[in-house]
């Protein structure tokens, strides 16, 4: 069955950075674009990145450019999803995100806490 595991979510500072991770499994992992999404405190989930199967094309929310790199390598079916210069705002459970055969998976979710 298709499983997302992320990874990599923890505290950091304001201005810091951390590298989450989701490992995929049960899928061609190659074949689907994948997504990182959030959900912070009292928020709707939203779309923070999104690459294309092969990882040529990739888009971010306006409130992440230039701070975020997502990023995927196919032979170890893992995305990984890079921020620095991390806000306060930033705090959310990050997921992992595909839809394989007309259906949509998510991961577990990481915490991810920017606070001094």
């Amino acid at each position: 069955q298709v499983q997302l595991v992320e990874s990599g979510g923890g505290l950091v500072q304001p201005g810091g950075s951390l590298r989450l991770s989701c490992a995929a499994s049960g899928f061609t992992f190659s074949n689907n674009a994948m997504r990182w999404f959030r959900q912070g405190p009292g928020k709707e989930r939203e779309l923070v990145a999104h690459i294309t199967n092969t990882g040529d094309i990739t888009n971010y929310a306006d409130s992440v450019k230039g701070r975020f790199t997502i990023s995927r390598d196919n032979a170890k079916k893992t995305v990984v999803l890079q921020m620095n210069s991390l806000k306060p705002e930033d705090t959310a459970v990050y997921y992992c995100n595909t839809l394989v055969w007309g259906n949509i998976y998510w991961g577990q979710g990481t915490q991810v806490t920017v606070s001094s």
